[in-house]
C-alpha cells in the first residue's frame, strides 16, 4: 500500500513542475494576442510568487488542519482550475485573477509534499521527488511548444495541463486513506505540537537555513535565468551554443539528482549539502576563468548545476532532524517563502547590475551567494551539533 503511496507522490512532483516554465515558453505568443507589453509577464509572475509565499507561511496551519494529503490534493485541483483559467482567458485582467489560486496552490503543496517526504521517507527519495520535478518542468515547455507548434494555440497548452493536474487530483483524493494511514503508524498515537512560525524562527539555526535557501534559490535562478546572455555578450558564444547549455545547466540539476539518490542515504544530507557546494564552487571558478577559449566556461555552467542538485533535496530533508518532527511543517514552509523571495528579487537584481556595470560580473554575482550558502551550512552544522 505504501509503495503505491509514494508512486502517487513521484507522480504529484512532476505535476509540481509541469506548470512552473509555461508561462515563460507561451508569453511570446501570448502578449500579443492580449494585446499587452512583452513587461507585463512580470505582473503575472510576482502575483503568482507573491501567493506562493502567502501558502508557503501557512502550510503548517494547513497541514494540521487538513492532513498533508487533504491539502496536496486541494492545492493540485486549485493549480488545475487556475491552469484552465488562464486556457479560457482573453485579456490580461482574468490572467491576473487566476494567478492567485495559481499561487495558493504552489505554495501549500510543495511545503506540504516536501514535509511529509522528509518525515516519512528516507533521503534518496528527496533526491529522486526532486528530479522528477525536473522531469514535469521540462515536460512543461515542450507540450505548451506542441500546442502552440500544431496551431492549437497557447489556450490548449495550458488546458492540457489542467487535464493532467484534474486527473492527479482524482487519484490524490481516492489515496487520502493511504496519508492517513502512513502519518498515524509514523507517530504512533504521539500528540506535538508546533511552535508556528513565529516560535520557529526563534529556534537556534533557522535563520541560517533560511538564508541558506534564499542564497541557493537566487543562485540557481540567477545561474539559468541569464546563462545564455552571458555567454553570449561577454564570452562571444554562438546564440544556438549558448541556448543549449543553459538547458544543460537544468539538465545537470535534474540528472544530478537522480544519481545523488543513488548514494543520499549513505553520504548523508550534511555531506551532500558540502559536496553541492564544492561542485559549484569549481563551475564557478571555470566560468570566472579568463581563457580565450568559450569551453571551459560553457563545462562550468554544467558543473554548476550538477554542484545544485543535491542542496535543495537535502535541506528540506534535514529539517526534522535539525529542528524536530513537530516543527518541520513551519519550518519548510518558511523556506519556501524564503526560496521565491530569492527567485524572485535577485535575478532582476543581477538585470540591472549587467544593464548599469557589467554582465561580466555574473558569476562573481553568483559567488557571492556561493560564499553566502557557505557560512550559513557550516555555521548551522555547529549550532546543530552544539544543541544535540
Amino acid at each position: 500500500m505504501f509503495s503505491f503511496l509514494i508512486v502517487i507522490i513521484y507522480i504529484a512532483f512532476i505535476s509540481l513542475g509541469l506548470p512552473d516554465s509555461i508561462t515563460g515558453s507561451a508569453w511570446p505568443v501570448m502578449h500579443g494576442e492580449l494585446d499587452v507589453p512583452l513587461s507585463y509577464v512580470g505582473i503575472v509572475t510576482m502575483i503568482i510568487a507573491g501567493c506562493t509565499i502567502i501558502s508557503g507561511l501557512t502550510s503548517d496551519w494547513l497541514t494540521r488542519k487538513l492532513g498533508a494529503g487533504l491539502v496536496t490534493a486541494i492545492s493540485v485541483a486549485m493549480t488545475a482550475a487556475a491552469l484552465f483559467g488562464f486556457s479560457v482567458s482573453h485579456s490580461f485582467l482574468p490572467l491576473c485573477f487566476w494567478a492567485i489560486p495559481y499561487g495558493l496552490g504552489a505554495g501549500a503543496v510543495d511545503a506540504a509534499l516536501n514535509n511529509y517526504v522528509a518525515l516519512h521517507y528516507a533521503s534518496r527519495h528527496m533526491s529522486w521527488l526532486h528530479c522528477f520535478w525536473g522531469v514535469g518542468a521540462a515536460a512543461g515547455p515542450y507540450i505548451m511548444s506542441y500546442a502552440l507548434t500544431s496551431g492549437a494555440g497557447w489556450n490548449n497548452g495550458y488546458r492540457i495541463i489542467s487535464v493532467i493536474q484534474f486527473v492527479l487530483t482524482a487519484v490524490l483524493f481516492a489515496s487520502l486513506p493511504m496519508w492517513k494511514k502512513r502519518t498515524d503508524e509514523a507517530e504512533n498515537g504521539e500528540e506535538t505540537k508546533s511552535k508556528g512560525i513565529i516560535g520557529s524562527l526563534k529556534i537556534k539555526g533557522v535563520p541560517l537555513v533560511l538564508v541558506m535557501f534564499f542564497g541557493y534559490c537566487a543562485l540557481e535562478a540567477t545561474a539559468g535565468i541569464w546563462a545564455s546572455s552571458y555567454l553570449v555578450e561577454y564570452k562571444g558564444t554562438d546564440a544556438e551554443t549558448a541556448a543549449r547549455f543553459a538547458s544543460l545547466f537544468y539538465i545537470g540539476i535534474t540528472v544530478g539528482r537522480f544519481v545523488c539518490g543513488f548514494v543520499a542515504d549513505k553520504i548523508g544530507d550534511r555531506n551532500l549539502i558540502r559536496l553541492g557546494l564544492t561542485v559549484i564552487t569549481v563551475g564557478l571558478v571555470m566560468i570566472m576563468l579568463p581563457v580565450e577559449s568559450n569551453a571551459v566556461a560553457l563545462v562550468g555552467l554544467v558543473v554548476v548545476g550538477i554542484g545544485c542538485a543535491p542542496i535543495y533535496p537535502s535541506v528540506i530533508h534535514a529539517t526534522p532532524a535539525n529542528f524536530g518532527k513537530e516543527n518541520s511543517q513551519a519550518i519548510i514552509g518558511i523556506q519556501m517563502a524564503s526560496a521565491y523571495v530569492g527567485t524572485t528579487f535577485m535575478p532582476p537584481l543581477f538585470g540591472v547590475i549587467a544593464e548599469n556595470i557589467n554582465i561580466g560580473l555574473y558569476p562573481f554575482y553568483m559567488a557571492v551567494f556561493a560564499v553566502l550558502m557557505v557560512i550559513c551550512s557550516e555555521w548551522l552544522n555547529k549550532k546543530v551539533s552544539e544543541r544535540n
